[in-house]
């Protein structure tokens, strides 16, 4: 066995198979550097998303289902307590669905 490593010859960087970039075309030079500089974007505003919410068939899931659709009118900083509330609903849900049942005034005979 022989430690030599074999040359592998003068490296030679891979070739590009892409075509040309896009063209540039030079816009108008500002006459000032207060046209020069870049104006801030104006924030977008609330969009919808339009999500789909399917009906479940019981009546606290689907208001709190329901409910998500207030965060389409808020800003991004508003969702979180539309968030908060639709998980505590949801979460009290499930929880509900865990506990035993009550029983009726005729099943605690003996």
């Amino acid at each position: 066995m022989s430690d030599e490593v074999p040359d592998a010859g003068p490296y030679e960087p891979p070739v590009s198979v892409a075509g040309p970039g896009p063209e540039t075309v030079p816009g108008p030079v500002p006459d000032t550097a207060a046209e020069a500089a870049p104006q801030p974007a104006e924030p977008a505003g609330a969009t919808p998303l339009g999500v789909v919410r399917t009906p479940t068939g019981h009546a606290a899931v689907d208001a709190d289902l329901a409910r998500l659709a207030d965060a389409d009118h808020l800003t991004a900083d508003g969702h979180l307590q539309v968030y908060e509330d639709v998980h505590k609903g949801l979460r009290s849900a499930l929880t509900a669905l865990d506990a035993p049942p009550v029983p009726g005034t005729y099943e605690n005979r003996s």
